[in-house]
């Protein structure tokens, strides 16, 4: 079995190879990394794929995501021989969100763990008694976001934020802003960046309200989860890991991410 890089045709495949693991197809975010990341596959013999792996480039480190391998196939090597196909391609410091099955073999590649981060899906009442103001923001104002961005995060991705800004939404705030857009049956909030949790949860409010939203939330914002426990529905914590280095970037301003493949 060959890996190749994937193409916009292998998006269904992608969604098929998701829901055989019982994850969301998430048609959007396949779409969009195999646009602005690289995507490598293995063609399974009785059609579709036997696994895939993202791998997202930013000029300091990559990040490794949708780390899949299909379940008639496991336990044959296939999930190794793509991360260490990912590995050598990004070259250099690369991180990942490991769940508890995919976690002893990053460990055994040499990842180490740095955190943890909790999903968490559901609706927002609204309500933003108190709260700094925010605004919706336009192409205008894509520079200041960029600019934000890079401080915060350490690395350009302003590959992302110029295709999300294209489908999604951005709302800016003093010192912050945020992004959303729709991803199958829920709006994915990220990236949100801001200098305090008010402005977070602020942006979060503005930019939820058309229905069910997901949000991702590293164990270096304690109170910004209290606030998304006491409204939304946690699902499972991931382990952030890194190998060959750790990422850039201040993990004060840094409220959600991207995408959790892309961060």
């Amino acid at each position: 079995m060959q890996i190749r890089r994937l193409t916009p045709a292998d998006v269904p495949a992608c969604q098929e190879l998701s829901a055989d693991r019982r994850w969301l197809r998430e048609d959007r975010r396949w779409a969009l990394l195999i646009d602005v990341a690289e995507v490598y596959g293995i063609d399974a013999p009785d059609g579709g794929l036997a696994g895939a792996v993202t791998l997202t480039r930013y000029d300091t480190h990559a990040a490794i995501g949708m780390m899949l391998v299909a379940a008639r196939y496991e336990r044959q090597g296939l999930g190794r021989a793509l991360m260490s196909h990912a590995m050598a391609a990004a070259g250099g410091p690369v991180c990942l969100r490991a769940t508890d099955n995919g976690r002893p073999l990053y460990e055994r590649l040499g990842f180490v763990a740095d955190g943890s981060s909790v999903t968490y899906l559901g609706t927002l009442a609204g309500d933003r008694p108190d709260l700094p103001p925010t605004r919706p923001a336009g192409p205008a104002d894509l520079p200041e976001i960029l600019r934000l961005d890079a401080d915060a995060f350490g690395a350009d991705r302003s590959r992302l934020l110029r295709r999300v800004a294209g489908f999604g939404r951005l709302r800016l705030a003093a010192g912050g802003y945020g992004a959303s857009w729709r991803n199958g049956s829920y709006r994915l909030l990220g990236p949100v960046v801001a200098e305090d949790v008010a402005t977070a949860i602020a942006l979060c409010t503005d930019l939820a309200s058309d229905g069910p939203i997901r949000l991702d939330i590293a164990s270096t914002q304690p109170e910004f989860e209290d606030w998304a426990a006491g409204r939304l529905t946690r699902r499972e914590r991931v382990t952030l890991m890194s190998a060959n280095g750790t990422a850039p970037g201040d993990v004060k301003r840094l409220f959600t991410p991207f995408s959790v493949a892309t961060d």
